[in-house]
């Protein structure tokens, strides 16, 4: 089994609270969802641990059972009129953009722990198989 190269638990804490993995001090994001090239405290390349599209499709995951389901039992949800539609949807819509940087952020954070650099995508691929 491969070792840790950094504290696991921490790494992704620090990721999800927007802040670089290995200090804890810099900010990880410059806008929304860019995530700084540089650490400004540490001077760490946080460009080169890959997010890709795992932190939207556990968003889609974590908001689709936390959050649809559940109104799929609400009785409200059905027998309101058509014009509250708009209401659940703008209550998804935020929910959903709140959470996604925190994921991304756990996931970088978790790429950070874990090692896995952009340029280890050969060695992750299915076509390493064929």
């Amino acid at each position: 089994m491969q070792e840790v190269a950094h504290p696991l638990a921490l790494s992704v804490w620090r990721g999800a609270k927007g802040r670089c993995p290995a200090c804890g001090r810099g900010p990880l994001f410059w806008k929304y969802l860019k995530v700084n090239g540089r650490c400004e405290r540490c001077d760490e390349d946080l460009s080169r641990y890959p997010a890709d599209d795992g932190p939207a499709y556990v968003t889609i995951l974590l908001t689709g059972h936390l959050i649809i389901v559940p109104l799929l039992f609400i009785p409200w949800v059905w027998q309101s009129p058509a014009r509250s539609l708009p209401l659940v949807m703008s209550g998804l819509a935020a929910s959903t953009l709140t959470v996604l940087p925190r994921i991304k952020g756990a996931w970088i954070g978790l790429m950070y722990a874990l090692a896995v650099k952009s340029t280890d995508g050969r060695l992750h691929t299915a076509d390493a198989a064929d």
